[in-house]
């Protein structure tokens, strides 16, 4: 099972290493075998949803109990855009939002070391996004993306996809996005790069580097598609090891300078993977930002 010490651990290990100390199946354990408040939702069965013919092209899609309309939080797992890591990582996400009364769709996509990266990955999350279209019980006026980590970046640049050119990768989309909450995004794929956050996971998985083809980083990278029309909430570990802060604060800067809508929650002694902990007051804090973001 995995703990707090766990997870502090897994934190100071690597991305590689949260499998190795506590196990991918660990975390997506956590979502199933836990007490939940008397107040909130029982959760469904979750919807499994094709949107291509890639087994990796599949969402699952819990909703709350109930038959009424519901908000949607569509929540893109990390793992530095890896194949090594899925969807279980944000399934114990997507069931606590539904049983708070909001449909939580966990997305899976071609990742690098499985046919994705550029374009494919950008292509399935928008592919993914744009199937909710088909459900009639999403109220498709309320839906958010929550991504961690990679799944942060993959958030926030699909809240900006109505911005892009017309023959850009997710462009043109069916379901547009109110807002995106990143859990420790990597946020600015150029000073990621620079940085070598996550080693060469960002040339990886765009395929060249900035010098070579600065165009597609400003297509990929959410800091280069500011300002957004839609808030964006960012909620960081100030002890994070696997995605420095200065990935947040720099969006903020650069989103409060250009008049985009965004929010900076820094928090104080938690690192990487408290945030996707069902359990932890990180997740909860996420949690809140994302009902806030759902609000009329």
């Amino acid at each position: 099972m995995i703990t707090r010490r766990n997870l502090l651990l897994a934190g100071t290990a690597g991305v590689a290493g949260v499998a190795a100390t506590v196990g991918v199946a660990g975390l997506a354990r956590r979502g199933s075998d836990r007490p939940h408040p008397q107040s909130a939702q029982s959760a469904k069965e979750p919807m499994t949803i094709s949107y291509g013919g890639d087994e990796s092209q599949v969402a699952d899609l819990y909703l709350p109990e109930g038959d009424g309309k519901v908000p949607v939080a569509v929540v893109i797992h990390g793992g530095f855009w890896m194949s090594s890591y899925g969807r279980e990582l944000a399934t114990p996400l997507a069931e606590d939002l539904a049983r708070q009364g909001i449909a939580g769709y966990a997305i899976e996509y071609r990742r690098i070391g499985n046919g994705g990266g550029w374009p494919a990955t950008f292509e399935d999350v928008a592919a993914a996004i744009d199937k909710l279209a088909d459900q009639p019980r999403l109220d498709l006026s309320k839906v958010v993306a929550v991504g961690h980590s990679a799944g942060g970046h993959l958030a926030v640049w699909a809240a900006g996809r109505s911005g892009l050119p017309q023959w850009a990768p997710g462009a043109t989309p069916r379901v547009v996005l109110v807002g995106a909450v990143s859990q420790a995004g990597v946020l600015d794929l150029v000073n990621a790069y620079d940085e070598k956050v996550g080693g060469d996971a960002v040339p990886a998985f765009l395929g060249t580097t900035p010098a070579r083809d600065l165009k597609r980083y400003q297509l990929a990278s959410p800091y280069e598609r500011l300002p957004l029309k839609v808030p964006v909430a960012l909620v960081h570990g100030t002890r994070d090891g696997q995605v420095p802060i200065e990935q947040s604060r720099r969006y903020r800067d650069a989103a409060v300078a250009k008049g985009a809508q965004v929010k900076l929650t820094e928090l104080e002694h938690v690192g990487h993977f408290e945030l996707i902990d069902p359990d932890a007051k990180a997740w909860q804090t996420c949690r809140t930002e994302t009902m806030r973001l759902l609000e009329p």
